[in-house]
């Protein structure tokens, strides 16, 4: 059990240097064997593996697997809570297996949820039934996804040097993905299987995963690569960010004019601040996120969104005060992983 987040964060719930490039490594080839991820960093395969199992075990970072966004329907819901139902409103919402991100924000809404279901009827149903039916809940107001440029699984630490990713996976693709772009088909029982158990490790062996899906080593490991080999699969390696140095958290809500909102979402999705990028219905038509080092590094970063951006027009910043759930993992206030609230979509 990972320690109260209220205790002192001591020596073994911190970032070293080589910790910070291991997570690296992790977001460049999450399933990479440690004898590859020991030769990037420059140590052996034991020791990469040992300082994992110390990140893991006090949630300071994880490797976890999701379904493909193409065959979901995405959408960020606005919260705002009656005066002191933050609180309980928050732990419901990252109680809600389709709810896949929870941050508490000081802006002009208290929550802002990160939401998903298997076509738009289904999410209508879902928040205005579950959400905005929670005791507490004052108003919502549901933002749908349309195109991803960039997401979480995307970001990456950059704590190592460049030509040491060349040794772990190829450059990442340039593109984007929307949204329930192709007719999502329920996966098979055993696939179901694999992606739970991936959900909770990403780094589990074949034989680990075999056992725990119900089905042997090879089934497992050819069931997982034609996961892969048909995109219906991502990984991501995650971190507790405020403990890597990464303590503040804007949510900016952005006009682009339609004929440069392709050209604008690709090019702040190669921003090394920006976590995530995404159209979105509304007229603040292009939603964005970023981690930096502080509430100091605000201002120069929208220094440089003015300077690169003339057709981008930031509406209105919101700022992260936590993050309570992160793609299915519950965090404390630290951003220590304490949990897990496996993925379903909402039944209703």
């Amino acid at each position: 059990m990972i320690p109260d987040s209220s205790s002192t964060v001591d020596e073994d719930v911190r970032f070293s240097e080589l910790d910070l490039a291991l997570v690296d490594a992790l977001q460049a080839a999450p399933r990479a064997p440690w004898s590859q991820i020991g030769r990037a960093l420059g140590v052996d395969a034991t020791t990469a593996a040992r300082r994992w199992e110390r990140l893991r075990a006090n949630g300071l970072a994880w490797v976890t697997a999701y379904g493909a966004p193409q065959s979901v329907t995405v959408a960020y819901v606005e919260v705002r809570c009656r005066p002191r139902a933050l609180e309980a409103v928050s732990l419901a919402l990252a109680g809600m297996p389709w709810v896949f991100s929870v941050d508490e924000t000081a802006g002009d809404f208290d929550l802002l949820a990160s939401v998903t279901a298997a076509d738009l009827p289904s999410l209508g149903r879902s928040v205005h039934g579950l959400i905005g039916g929670l005791k507490g809940v004052r108003s919502t107001r549901t933002r749908l996804g349309i195109t991803l440029y960039s997401e979480g699984g995307d970001w990456r630490m950059r704590a190592m040097e460049p030509a040491r990713h060349a040794e772990l996976a190829a450059p990442r693709a340039s593109g984007a993905t929307v949204y329930s772009a192709r007719t999502r088909h329920p996966h098979m029982p055993d696939d179901q299987a694999l992606l739970a158990a991936l959900g909770a490790d990403g780094r589990l062996s074949y034989t680990e995963l075999g056992a725990k899906a119900g089905m042997s080593e090879h089934t497992a490991r050819r069931r997982l690569q034609r996961l892969v080999r048909d995109g219906d699969i991502a990984f991501r390696c995650d971190l507790a960010h405020p403990l890597a140095g990464l303590s503040t958290v804007v949510l900016y809500r952005t006009a682009v004019p339609h004929t440069h909102l392709g050209a604008v979402g690709h090019a702040l999705s190669r921003m090394e601040e920006v976590r995530l990028a995404v159209s979105v219905s509304g007229p603040d038509n292009l939603l964005v996120m970023v981690w930096l080092r502080g509430l100091h590094a605000i201002d120069p970063f929208e220094a440089v969104l003015a300077d690169r951006f003339p057709w981008l027009k930031v509406n209105d910043r919101t700022v992260v005060l936590r993050s309570r759930k992160r793609m299915g993992r519950l965090l404390d206030p630290t951003g220590r992983a304490t949990g897990l609230v496996p993925f379903a979509l909402p039944s209703l």
